[in-house]
């Protein structure tokens, strides 16, 4: 077998190019420049605590007409839906009944007034004569204790004509209180019945209204229990703020009071009423409106905040955040949240003070990767908070943070 010699100049050249190719090949791990992202330094703030509870509103004063004596309805005298006045006449039954009996009572405290006079002065005569022992000590006895027992029937004769009296003032049935009268329960020519006390209307205050909220019993150990370790400053109960939202999303102008909260725990639902009273003078809220509050129960002055866009979501839903640790390399954390304030996420744990948390060129980087961090401006924590189930966080990149 005969070999060619091959020319030593060109086995240089080839191994110079070969060379020069092997340091310029790059590894599909390692990157050129580390990619820049956005972070934001972690700093404790003070922001309020707020709790959304679903209610239902009622009347301030829910005041029912019913019949206080029996008889025919003869006439009604409002227009159903109208406002009414405290004494003023809804209802008139019919009087005849009651007119006789009050006579008849008058009558009877006649009688027994004349029957009083006569053995007072029956008892006069027989003081005297009993002196002069013209009549014995047992007949003068006799003639006081008469003399007693009919002074005790006019008492009794005078009440019964009162009790005839006031059941007469039944007949006109008044409204106890100023209100807004709903639909009548009768009419005209229906008998009522004071033994059943028959409902004939219903007023209702509406100038305020309540509004009966629900709080589970959790949430409620959960405040008292921040609050004893110092990490929440309470408003107080008399400065406490409510915030309604109505069935359409809107947000209702007047601000209510916070009246108190029960201390008894439902044991069929396991949460606790808490109530709140609202100025209603253009009657925008009516009795039984499905409702939710946002009450402000305090301030903590050391919360932790994350903007919305350095929050995504696993898989499992879990909240996560790329952070940018002493090495200058990404980190991923588990986050716990607790609600929101404007476009912040409130972190309860997961994070702390002096932490970056990547915001900006998300979807760059993925934990392990060394990055070059550029501090952005943070947005500030609002005033308005928001409930987790409000607002969700961005998933942008979610799937990629979580693979990775």
């Amino acid at each position: 077998m005969r070999f060619e010699r091959i020319p030593y100049r060109l086995i240089c050249a080839l191994s110079v190019v070969t060379l020069a190719a092997a340091c310029g090949e790059k590894h599909p791990d390692m990157p050129a420049h580390a990619p820049e992202v956005g972070v934001v330094m972690l700093a404790p703030v003070a922001v309020p605590v707020t709790s959304e509870l679903p209610g239902r509103t009622s009347a301030f004063i829910d005041a029912q007409v019913r019949a206080r004596v029996d008889g025919i309805v003869l006439r009604r005298e409002f227009t159903e839906g109208s406002l009414v006045k405290a004494g003023q006449r809804l209802y008139k039954i019919d009087p005849a009944p009651y007119i006789a009996k009050l006579d008849s009572a008058k009558a009877s405290l006649a009688k027994a007034e004349a029957n009083l006079a006569s053995t007072d002065a029956q008892a006069e005569r027989y003081k005297v004569l009993v002196a002069a022992n013209a009549v014995s000590k047992q007949d003068y006895d006799n003639a006081v204790a008469s003399a007693g027992q009919a002074a005790a029937d006019v008492a009794q004769a005078r009440a019964s004509v009162q009790t005839a009296r006031i059941d007469l003032g039944y007949t006109d049935v008044t409204s106890p209180v100023t209100g807004q009268i709903g639909i009548s329960q009768v009419t005209p020519g229906a008998y009522v019945q004071a033994a059943q006390a028959t409902l004939m209307a219903t007023v209702q205050q509406l100038d305020q209204v309540y509004v009966d909220l629900t709080q589970s019993s959790l949430d409620g150990l959960k405040l008292r229990r921040q609050i004893q370790e110092g990490r929440l400053t309470a408003s107080g109960p008399n400065a406490a703020k409510v915030s309604l939202i109505l069935e359409d999303g809107r947000v209702y102008p007047e601000q209510g009071r916070l009246q108190f909260s029960d201390v008894t725990v439902d044991p069929s639902t396991g949460s606790v009423t808490v109530r709140a009273v609202f100025d209603n003078k253009d009657r925008v809220l009516l009795p039984g409106m499905f409702v939710r509050a946002r009450i402000e129960e305090g301030v903590n002055p050391q919360a932790l905040v994350v903007p919305v866009t350095g929050v995504t979501h696993d898989q499992k839903g879990t909240p996560i955040a790329l952070i940018v640790d002493t090495d200058g390399k990404v980190a991923l954390r588990e986050l716990v949240t607790s609600g929101m304030v404007g476009q912040n996420w409130v972190v309860d744990s997961g994070v702390k003070a002096g932490d970056r948390v990547i915001v900006e060129g998300i979807e760059k980087v993925r934990p392990g990767m060394p990055v070059k961090a550029v501090t952005v401006q943070s947005p500030g924590p609002s005033t308005q908070p928001s409930s987790d189930n409000q607002a969700a966080a961005p998933a942008k990149a979610a799937s990629a943070v979580a693979g990775a």
